[in-house]
């Protein structure tokens, strides 16, 4: 089986990086894996932690319209150049955690993504030098207050609410340049996006090396690689579930903000 690396918190309220095992019990690393991490002598049993996203970015840097119809769907071309914007690392949050669904919005969208690792330093790479920078792979949920996305000048605020970046469940080292990425809404057994990771338009390699142009990567850190056709609109009380074959699924509800939900008390 692949193996799966995750981060996790103790039932002690400890944070760990680990291996997943098929019974779901974790062996603890002694530091993050792309850190040179090794086993210690203490496994968590099933019962007793709880998933976290797989890493803790310094930041998260995402393309924009990285495959071609999900550009022409939002009534622009592909850019010459990787379209580039940051998400703050609050806006990260595990599997099975909600996506919370901001005040100031009327319209929150899913976006469904490969998600690359940095694995070490890289400034001012090649495409060569910068695919082997890449450690691992997740999935990631690049959510969007489309309304507001339309209405301000650059896409900060859209794309940087709290929860805004679900991520995991875990990261694996290895996927198929034909992986197939799908985003599912509820029950519908039918996905409401539906790509394989080799019709990015700028892949994984290209993204890593241009961003590196532009600031250093440090390890551990998460570049969004796009999403393809199909976003559309979450409501609050909606699941959405991303799944990229070789990594597996990351799903989401989608509830009020905590401030909100006290007002709608009745």
């Amino acid at each position: 089986m692949t193996q799966r690396y995750v981060r996790v918190k103790s039932s002690k309220g400890q944070t760990y990086y680990g291996l997943l095992q098929v019974t779901r019990t974790i062996q603890v690393l002694d530091a993050p894996p792309w850190l040179q991490g090794q086993p210690i002598d203490l496994e968590l049993e099933p019962e007793s932690y709880q998933l976290l996203a797989p890493c803790a970015p310094t930041k998260i840097v995402a393309v924009g319209k990285n495959y071609t119809e999900h550009a022409a769907e939002l009534g622009t071309s592909v850019p010459e150049e990787p379209l580039l914007f940051l998400k703050p690392p609050t806006t990260i949050i595990p599997d099975s955690q909600a996506i919370q669904y901001p005040p100031q919005s009327q319209r929150v969208d899913y976006e469904g993504e490969l998600a690359l690792v940095i694995g070490d330093y890289c400034l001012d790479c090649t495409p060569d030098e910068a695919q082997s920078k890449i450690w691992g792979y997740t999935i990631a949920n690049d959510v969007t207050a489309r309304d507001l996305q339309k209405r301000d000048a650059q896409w900060t605020r859209a794309k940087g609410f709290n929860s805004f970046c679900p991520l995991g469940p875990w990261i694996v080292r290895e996927l198929s340049a034909g992986a197939k990425l799908q985003t599912f809404l509820n029950d519908n057994p039918e996905p409401v996006q539906s790509a394989l990771i080799s019709q990015m338009v700028f892949p994984p390699d290209v993204l890593v090396s241009y961003i590196s142009q532009v600031m250093t990567l440090v390890p551990g850190d998460v570049i969004l690689t796009g999403t393809p056709q199909g976003v559309g609109p979450m409501e609050v009380g909606d699941r959405v579930r991303v799944e990229i074959e070789g990594i597996g699924q990351l799903e989401n509800t989608v509830s009020l903000r905590p401030s909100q939900a006290k007002t709608k008390e009745y």
